[in-house]
């Protein structure tokens, strides 16, 4: 990206300050927010893979991991796959809406601890699994 019709300004301080059009600051907002979130992919690797080195953390079964891949990284979902629930029947079983199940699934929501912890122990899975 290039920065066209940026303007630098000198604050009283000495500080200098830069203006520049919007759509130009949202794009550098932008790859700032997918920097950000890249970081925090690495980390929670980072984390999990000194979790389980240490064995604080359960190891995925094989099959679960490559349908966790095939579903594109949406664990909820391909656990509940994996174990041969529904949508439907899970949410019947941890009481909670179909429509809410669906939408943590799609990570458009964040569950509470006490939802995903009733989510791991309908599954039958650790509730590491299901940490974010």
């Amino acid at each position: 990206m290039t920065l066209a019709n940026v303007q630098i300004i000198r604050a009283p301080n000495g500080d200098e300050m830069v203006v520049l059009p919007k759509a130009q600051f949202d794009a550098l907002a932008s790859l700032a927010a997918e920097a950000a979130e890249d970081a925090a992919d690495v980390a929670a690797y980072d984390a999990a893979k000194l979790d389980l080195e240490a064995g604080r953390a359960a190891k995925l079964p094989a099959d679960l991991s490559l349908l966790i891949t095939r579903e594109r990284g949406a664990v909820l979902r391909a656990i509940r796959k994996w174990r041969g629930l529904t949508q439907e029947e899970l949410s019947e079983k941890v009481g909670i809406a179909q429509g809410y199940l669906s939408a943590l699934e799609q990570r458009h929501r964040n569950g509470t601890e006490e939802t995903i912890r009733k989510l791991a122990d309908a599954l039958d899975i650790p509730f590491d699994w299901l940490r974010a």
